[in-house]
């Protein structure tokens, strides 16, 4: 089954670069705003061989991994403290509502009066974006806590941080993992975003670049580059994730599939 889907995937790429390469081969849009695939790869190769592509990937996955691991440690924190602690959820509530439909660009300006186009701006960014995913998520896995199973810790006489080892946080981890999964690709968005917008080095700088001295091909190539990032850091994502969920129901289930 694997073998099929994975022939199934690479027929589709296949077709996906073939239809690339025909429609400004025959007219249908113009080469000069959309290069065919040949030109892109030919662009691409270009890129990978000079230094300054490889300080830019980088510069963004700097971005990307330091501000994912802030939110990641943050969100984690804050959402275990608002839950154990009594009525600071019901405080808090309203508060979080408030803040987390802000949308992450809303705050460049703010980023770029702080810090220019400095690391530390793309970090505000990323952070903001990713803490929200994480805080939510675990929040829902602490909903989760079989109410059973804490009065029984509580009636053996476990303290608030053992209860928290043994009965909250296994409850709450796959909830965790499922928003670190998002979060990783949220950091991605808004890291290339920031550099892109600010002018912060990394990809999305180099894109901007591109586009304004209308190297288009090397743009495109650039993008591709964003794609394929994108879709290794879900798949290492996965791939963690199964891994610390390896007694979980929910993995022993999809591997016996």
């Amino acid at each position: 089954m694997r073998g099929l889907n994975a022939a199934l995937g690479a027929a589709g790429l296949a077709a996906f670069l073939a239809l690339g390469e025909a429609v400004p081969r025959v007219g249908l849009v113009k080469e000069a705003y959309f290069p065919p695939t040949s030109r892109i790869a030919s662009a691409l190769w270009d890129e990978v061989t000079t230094d300054g592509f490889w300080s830019a990937l980088g510069d963004t996955l700097t971005g990307w991994a330091v501000g994912l691991a802030i939110a990641v440690c943050a969100g984690v924190v804050v959402g275990v403290t608002i839950s154990i602690v009594p009525y600071l959820r019901e405080a808090t509530a309203s508060t979080i509502e408030f803040l987390r439909p802000i949308p992450s660009v809303a705050l460049i300006p703010l980023a770029v009066l702080l810090y220019g186009a400095e690391l530390k701006s793309v970090l505000i960014l990323v952070v903001y974006a990713s803490f929200w995913q994480v805080l939510l998520q675990t929040l829902y896995g602490v909903q989760d806590v079989d109410p059973v199973a804490e009065e029984t810790a509580r009636s053996y006489g476990l303290g608030t941080w053992a209860r928290v080892r043994h009965v909250l946080w296994p409850t709450a981890l796959p909830y965790v993992m499922t928003g670190v999964r998002l979060a990783a690709a949220v950091a991605l968005i808004l890291a290339i975003t920031a550099e892109l917008v600010i002018g912060a080095p990394g990809l999305g700088q180099e894109i901007a670049v591109a586009q304004t001295s209308q190297a288009v091909p090397e743009m495109y190539a650039l993008i591709v580059v964003t794609g394929v990032l994108g879709l290794l850091i879900n798949v290492g994502a996965r791939t963690v994730e199964r891994r610390a969920l390896a007694w979980h129901q929910s993995v022993r289930g999809e591997v016996a599939v």
